[in-house]
């Protein structure tokens, strides 16, 4: 049975403002809507993962905050928005002039919201649907957004990561994750607002992180 991810992604969300870059308007799940709390039962009912498309999380709110300060870093420049979630980085580096924007993520949901949210800000990004671990790097700009919350994905995910930071600028977004990278070049840290429902805390400390070329980590 085809799915109509677009139209659920409008019932079970509402239209809300990005913290640090308020201007920029997501599909979110937000206290009056079902997928604040969804339940495992509510999720098997629909067919679909946990919901992370669905919330603004600490990583992509400092890296969104970040290229709104720092236009200059993606303006005229090939951006992917890696693990993408709602699409929030990436919009904010197409509205700071990225001459390509593309978000990629597995998650059928999750296109859809990044696609609806792109349209709401009146930004070009191109939606792939795919796992692009592997794939020859093209972008001159990868942005990563809390990306390191699970042991197989950090280990999926870095080895990549750090081939293509050979070849671009990758910036890695953590808020504290067990798995994050610890080499790097620190650029910032931003305090982003959160929820107790999401968090253990009502603010995260963000540590923007440039991920180095190296070949070997603990990933890897």
């Amino acid at each position: 049975m085809h799915t109509d991810h677009r139209g659920f992604v409008r019932r079970h969300t509402a239209l809300s403002a990005a913290r640090l870059v308020p201007d920029i308007k997501l599909h979110l799940a937000t206290e009056i809507t079902p997928l604040w709390l969804a339940s495992e039962a509510f999720l098997q009912a629909h067919d679909m993962p946990p919901p992370f498309w669905a919330f603004a999380w600490p990583g992509s709110e400092a890296l969104a905050y970040h290229v709104a300060l720092h236009p200059g870093l993606v303006a005229g420049k090939k951006v992917l928005d890696f693990a993408a979630g709602s699409g929030l980085a990436g919009i904010a580096c197409a509205r700071a002039g990225a001459a390509l924007v593309e978000a990629a993520e597995i998650d059928p949901f999750a296109a859809a919201a990044i696609a609806l949210n792109a349209a709401e800000n009146h930004c070009n990004v191109t939606v792939l649907l795919d796992d692009v671990v592997g794939s020859p790097c093209r972008w001159d700009v990868i942005l990563c957004g809390d990306v390191c919350y699970e042991a197989p994905m950090t280990r999926h995910i870095m080895p990549w990561l750090r081939r293509c930071a050979a070849q671009a600028t990758v910036l890695v977004a953590d808020p504290g994750r067990k798995y994050a990278p610890s080499e790097g070049t620190r650029l910032a840290r931003y305090e982003v607002p959160t929820s107790l429902e999401l968090e253990d805390s009502a603010r995260r400390e963000v540590a923007l992180m440039r991920l180095e070329p190296a070949m070997e980590d603990g990933y890897s």
